[in-house]
């Protein structure tokens, strides 16, 4: 039996996690896990809807399910991040997997992940510093309020790399979550995801 699978929306948010795992053990101080990630053909409301009767025949394959998904596009943007995430955690809860299986929806969408400020960001991305990178972000009113992170992250990040002829691709996904420093990220999908991990793979030594 493997320790946890992974249903996801779309291949960015598979190199995401792929970048991210390999990370946790030593920054959590977790043990570390097997696991395996699916890619929901229906993308962001696949994983709504459909995820309990994905899941289902993987009950007794893994000791632990995670569905992760964003609210923009899912189909349900009405509703908030918590509340989508109790539905999808009550069906699994109902098809079996009990409290073994969470949903991590992430508002609103997976570039919101992966603003952080730091200089690797920019780096990767092929931008002069993250200063600039800040500034720009300011400038073109995709940074408003003194938020940490722009209001259409997926917008922003589309845009920069345009700006600094960056090739968009998964692969620059896998490259900024492998590389970033995470201890800074402030959205409440992503303490969540920490959260899981923590709890289902405490070291206990």
């Amino acid at each position: 039996m493997k320790d946890i699978i992974i249903l996801v929306a779309d291949q960015n948010m598979r190199d995401c996690i792929e970048g991210l795992i390999p990370k946790l053990p030593h920054a959590l101080k977790i043990t570390p896990f097997t696991y395996d990630i699916f890619v929901h053909a229906n993308r962001d409301p696949g994983c709504r809807t459909q995820s309990p009767a994905f899941l289902i025949s993987f009950q007794n394959k893994y000791r632990f399910g995670l569905v992760i998904f964003d609210k923009e596009g899912c189909g349900q943007e009405s509703l908030s991040r918590e509340e989508l995430e109790a539905n999808v955690e009550l069906s699994l809860f109902n098809t079996g997997w009990k409290d073994r299986a969470k949903t991590i929806v992430i508002d609103p969408e997976l570039e919101n992940w992966i603003w952080v400020r730091s200089s690797q960001l920019a780096e990767i991305i092929n931008w002069e510093n993250i200063d600039s990178l800040y500034q720009w972000l300011a400038d073109e009113i995709y940074l408003t309020n003194e938020s940490s992170k722009p209001d259409r992250p997926k917008e922003a990040f589309e845009a920069a790399l345009y700006i600094s002829k960056k090739r968009r691709s998964s692969s620059i996904y896998k490259q900024i979550a492998s590389r970033v420093s995470f201890k800074n990220c402030t959205d409440q999908s992503f303490l969540k995801f920490i959260q899981c991990m923590k709890d289902w793979f405490q070291d206990k030594k």
